[in-house]
């Protein structure tokens, strides 16, 4: 299982969302109080983890909503094949293939040897970082 579920209500600012089947982390969120007729609405502005797209989502405040569970992982850069590099877990020893960072100082980092930590979301793979030692 890739996602676990909240209200909307308990989620802030930072806090990650599945918005249209896409992982998403909210980088703006407000309430509007409850009406005569209704429950209190939240309206959310939430990032793409991966296309980078704007999402919005209007709901009220107590509707359940997907969040997608983020595996943190440490993996080596084993070979930088253009478009994608290719890395290997520390842990597992399993080796996969992932998009480079759009962040061109991020992806400008990313040689064999390095070490990176990626995230699994959704099924997904992503660099987030390079970790210590050579940069």
């Amino acid at each position: 299982m890739s996602v676990t579920y909240a209200t909307l209500g308990e989620l802030r600012p930072g806090s990650y969302i599945v918005i249209d089947g896409e992982p998403c982390r909210i980088v703006e969120m407000s309430k509007a109080k409850t009406g005569k007729h209704g429950s209190a609405k939240a309206h959310v502005v939430a990032v793409c983890l991966f296309s980078g797209n704007k999402k919005t989502l209007t709901a009220p405040v107590d509707t359940r909503v997907e969040v997608p569970i983020i595996d943190k992982r440490v993996g080596q850069v084993i070979a930088d094949m253009g478009d994608m590099v290719q890395i290997m877990d520390m842990e597992t020893f399993e080796t996969f293939e992932v998009e480079k960072p759009k962040d061109e100082e991020l992806a400008s980092k990313l040689q064999p040897g390095v070490e990176v930590e990626y995230w699994v979301v959704m099924g997904k793979y992503m660099i987030t970082k390079v970790r210590g030692g050579k940069s």
